[in-house]
């Protein structure tokens, strides 16, 4: 596999969730493959578990990471082509990605959406660029339509924590103080429908997912009904797609609470704003997986490096 920037680059999502669980018993077994590589992670967004568990993986596979924070550390990139730079952007994507393709042998990028304009947005211009001009493989840490990491950790999660053969998932949306992107809810919703598991998604009028991302999902506009006999519950907030970036709603009675979800399990990809998204007697609670999908954030990012490396030998 040369790069990861999609869930569709998952071929068989049933033998990646094993091994990643063979990784987590052992996570330093593969630690010569990476010996004398460099991982770049370029960082146009703030991050604690997409940075930390990113390095710890690179430094599991013996690879010498390297961070950036491009928005306060960097030159200002410009991505359009043929502009005229006499504005505030200072250096090329043209010129930046054929750089830091010479100092690093694999580049990981995180870069969020406007949220003011679908079409950019959904041209992923930060991450198609970088894809484009640079000459190394390329790894998504969250762009502006998609956070593959975190679906494929979510995955792993729920296949660890299930002894069903097919449980019952719901993505529910939840309240939120402002308007936040899709990327993670699209990216969960993609990997649940490479799994056998009965998915559905709830979420208020006004708040369907990309209709392309979403197919023949269920979505429920009753948080209750979609509910009843789940076996796992994500919540995550996202502003609206068809009123784009657009916040139509706050409604407080959509916060998960433990009356709601009963015996289910809880997740999110976090950081979450407690009694906002998510009452504190769930998230304390033996049913919350939160902590179990951090963890496994390591794991996950550590199979997509391996991966990448077997292909560069």
């Amino acid at each position: 596999m040369k790069n990861y920037t999609s869930i569709s680059d998952i071929d068989n999502i049933n033998s990646w969730i094993e091994a990643a669980k063979h990784l987590k018993k052992n996570p330093l077994k593969n630690s010569e493959l990476g010996k004398n590589k460099t991982l770049g992670l370029l960082f146009f967004n703030s991050s604690l578990r997409t940075r930390l568990s990113t390095q710890k993986a690179a430094l599991n596979l013996g690879m010498n990471p390297i961070v950036m924070n491009v928005s306060g550390d960097a030159w200002g990139i410009e991505f359009g082509d043929g502009t005229i730079m006499n504005g505030t952007t200072a250096e090329h994507i043209k010129e930046a990605a054929a750089v830091v393709s010479q100092y690093c042998d694999i580049i990981a990028v995180r870069a969020f959406p406007s949220l003011t304009n679908k079409e950019k947005d959904e041209s992923e211009h930060v991450l198609n660029a970088f894809s484009k001009y640079a000459s190394v493989p390329i790894v998504n840490m969250e762009s502006a339509t998609g956070h593959p990491l975190q679906g494929l950790t979510d995955a792993i999660t729920i296949a660890e924590h299930t002894k069903l053969k097919r449980p019952k998932v719901v993505l529910s949306w939840a309240p939120h103080i402002k308007a936040l992107p899709h990327a993670v809810a699209n990216s969960f919703a993609q990997a649940m429908q490479k799994m056998d598991v009965e998915f559905v998604i709830a979420n208020p009028e006004g708040y369907n997912l990309n209709p392309e991302i979403i197919g023949d999902t269920p979505i429920f506009n009753n948080q209750a009904e979609a509910f009843k006999d789940a076996d796992f519950v994500y919540a995550k907030n996202w502003s609206s797609y068809e009123d784009y970036g657009k916040v139509v709603t706050t409604d407080p009675s959509w916060m998960i609470t433990n009356a709601k979800i009963g015996d289910a399990k809880f997740m999110h990809c976090l950081p979450v704003r407690r009694n906002v998204v998510v009452e504190d007697a769930v998230l304390d609670s033996d049913s919350s997986l939160v902590i179990q999908q951090a963890n496994n954030r390591t794991f996950a990012a550590q199979l997509v490096l391996k991966k990448i490396l077997e292909y560069l030998k």
